[in-house]
């Protein structure tokens, strides 16, 4: 594939609060919380089990950081004894088409990326 060098007005800028956003929202857990979510609503307990390899602290951590960023919502249910149920937002539902790109542009560079990691492991 030829390398194309950015025009300086397509220059790749990153601005601190930036780099802050997606590092909260695109991280490995917020993204499994944000594929479950995305099907429905979720009490604290079936994110655990739909996730089984997220400690309590680090989903306790990725749904207060998704929330704080307006992208889950919290709701308290009236029911005994009080339960807590997640719901993605109208915001949090906009991250779903860029994060089908990503997802898509490593599907198909990926036996690319591989091979590129393969080279470079025998080289070092």
């Amino acid at each position: 594939m030829p390398e194309t060098t950015p025009l300086p007005s397509e220059a790749l800028r990153i601005a601190p609060p930036h780099r802050e956003l997606l590092d909260q929202v695109l991280d490995k857990w917020s993204l499994e919380v944000l594929n479950q979510l995305c099907e429905r609503p979720c009490r604290f307990n079936e994110l655990r089990h739909a996730i089984p390899a997220v400690s309590q602290k680090s989903l306790s951590a990725t749904l207060r950081r998704l929330e704080r960023n307006g992208i889950v919502a919290r709701h308290v249910l009236a029911s005994r004894p009080v339960a807590v149920e997640y719901r993605i937002t109208p915001l949090g539902k906009t991250l779903r088409h860029p994060v089908d790109v990503l997802l898509d542009w490593a599907g198909r560079h990926l036996p690319a990326i591989e091979a590129a990691r393969r080279s470079y492991d025998e080289t070092t």
